[in-house]
């Protein structure tokens, strides 16, 4: 729509203080989720005053006898006793003010001017919309383009995201599955490795989504001048977390079930014992391998054994720690090494998108090393802001970073106490002011700690069904109207409510098609079925399990007894 529209004339105030109704005779345009405009005064400039489309209903209607008959067409009834056949039906439209937009502060500012009575309502036209919705413009430097207005056609009203707001305030996917949520974060992830934003981005994968990402290599559209973008993949094979960066708790937290609190107590021992001595050796940067705190908690053994403890209960106790201890740190498979560990600037460098896969990593294991990393990117970027240098060249990070969980959940959930839930919830607070960035991606917004979905401030809010997670989106999720969630359950694949500091107002959202192939597609059951019983599929499983011939020989088999070898 390349015009504003006049579309309706104002009735009065609605029950809210911030809306008012309109009355049309438009079914087509005056849809939920739409913009519309009056005019009025403010200081000496007229303003149109934006407001979204909250709710409709029929005020006047065709007699329901007219409508009984399904082979007569209503207006045919209506014309033959002189009423006007199009248009009879009126709707009352309730409208939710949001301001009139300032060019200057490139934002929406509320005058708190009410419409009268009579005043005309206009449907903005997209070339006005396009202006006053998006922080950014397409291809500007920290914009990222999504997706278009959902009440409009594809691509007629960009929706741009401000990098800036959405890295520096976090941002939060909600989604049910098949919904689309890591689509959208594919999405996301290339709009920040395009030449114009250029960001530093690690995404933790525990599915293995995300890996198709590596056709970012080399794609013309990414590549300008001297940019080009690069996607690195750690396998689990490839990651270790060194033992001395765990702390106290995640080695608890790593412990077998069944962990008394005397073995606890005893390993809080061993911690103090080993710092102390560390510390009284001048080593308290030394890198302590695994064997390091074993043999500080086997020291305890020995010295109850000089005791002489009657019941021998703490000797048993500590070889239970030391047993637990043993079946998860002292393994050749292990995670967890004396030494090795990945360099911060390896997982974060401006133009890189670096890929942890954990999918064959155990959950409690996967926390551990999100809550390790956070905890060392955190640290590292308050050093940076101070000027400080790191004591480890690979910890310098000298520059914002961006993490995207996905299953955020796992590392924040509600109503449990995991290593990775604090660090989590000290990042979204103050990460801020040190350039950490935080975007979680969820199927079970209920499921996830409600302090840490608060905290994020921009929310891309996808088709949810779950009564229980409708609540606490509408309860957690600052920004978004309530008649925008009530469209939730109605939303299609790929249609979003987008809200928060990333998007001047709330909007809906329509979200763009990716340039890298989806990795997170849901398996065709019946036509992998299919498969299976084709010729083909058939005459390869008879050749797989023909038993091995051993190529033929010119020596003779030699007779051991009846049977020949």
């Amino acid at each position: 729509m390349t015009t504003d529209f006049l579309t309706g004339t104002v009735k009065g105030p609605g029950e809210q203080p911030h809306e008012y109704l309109f009355i049309t005779k438009d079914n087509k345009k005056t849809r939920i989720g739409e913009f519309v405009y009056y005019r009025a005064d403010v200081g000496d400039e007229q303003r149109q005053i934006v407001g979204t489309i909250k709710s409709r209903k029929l005020v006047r209607n065709l007699p329901d006898v007219f409508l009984s008959d399904p082979n007569t067409p209503p207006s045919l009834v209506s014309s033959l006793i002189g009423l006007d056949g199009d248009g009879c039906e009126i709707y009352e439209i309730t409208v939710e003010t949001i301001g009139y937009f300032s060019r200057k502060l490139k934002d929406f500012v509320n005058p708190r001017i009410p419409p009268n009575p009579g005043d005309a309502i206009y449907l903005a036209s997209s070339e006005t919309l396009a202006e006053m919705l998006s922080p950014r413009t397409q291809q500007q430097t920290g914009a990222a383009h999504i997706g278009s207005l959902l009440t409009r056609e594809a691509g007629e009203v960009p929706v741009v995201l401000s990098v800036k707001d959405v890295v520096s305030t976090h941002l939060a996917i909600l989604a049910s599955t098949g919904s689309g949520k890591s689509y959208t974060a594919g999405v996301i992830v290339e709009e920040l490795m395009q030449p114009h934003n250029g960001a530093a981005v690690l995404i933790v994968d525990p599915h293995g989504e995300y890996h198709t990402m590596q056709s970012i290599h080399g794609h013309e559209k990414f590549v300008r001048g001297n940019y080009q973008p690069e996607v690195k993949i750690y396998t689990p094979d490839k990651i270790k977390v060194r033992f001395s960066t765990l702390t106290e708790a995640d080695v608890k937290y790593l412990l077998p079930e069944g962990t008394s609190d005397k073995m606890a107590h005893f390993l809080s021992q061993a911690f103090r014992s080993l710092n102390e001595r560390l510390k009284a050796e001048r080593r308290q940067d030394y890198a302590y391998a695994y064997h390091d705190l074993r043999d500080e908690v086997n020291k305890q053994k020995f010295g109850d054994e000089k005791k002489g403890s009657g019941d021998g209960g703490n000797v048993s106790s500590i070889d239970g720690l030391l047993w637990r201890m043993d079946s998860r740190f002292d393994r050749p498979d292990t995670i967890f090494s004396s030494s090795e560990q990945i360099e911060l600037n390896e997982l974060f460098r401006p133009g890189r998108c670096t890929i942890l896969q954990l999918s064959d990593i155990e959950q409690h294991e996967q926390q551990v090393i999100v809550g390790t990393l956070l905890r060392r990117i955190n640290k590292a970027r308050m050093m940076a802001t101070r000027g400080e240098t790191p004591k480890e060249r690979g910890d310098l990070v000298n520059y914002p970073v961006f993490t995207l969980l996905e299953e955020a959940h796992r590392f924040a959930p509600a109503g449990a106490s995991v290593v990775s839930t604090n660090i989590l919830k000290q990042i979204l607070s103050e990460g801020r002011k040190f350039g950490v960035g935080i975007g979680l991606i969820t199927q079970r917004p209920g499921k996830l700690d409600q302090d840490v979905l608060s905290q994020c401030m921009t929310q891309i809010i996808m088709r949810i069904v779950n009564p229980i997670d409708q609540q606490t989106v509408a309860q957690s999720v600052e920004g978004a109207g309530r008649a925008m969630l009530a469209e939730l359950p109605a939303l299609t694949k790929g249609q979003a409510v987008i809200s928060g500091v990333g998007i001047n107002t709330p909007v809906m959202c329509r979200i763009r098609p990716r340039i890298t192939e989806h990795g997170g597609e849901t398996f065709d059951a019946p036509t992998e079925w299919m498969k299976y019983h084709s010729p083909e599929s058939k005459d390869k499983r008879e050749m797989d399990d023909a038993p091995y011939l051993p190529p033929s020989s010119d020596k003779k088999p030699e007779k051991i007894g009846n049977i020949r070898i």
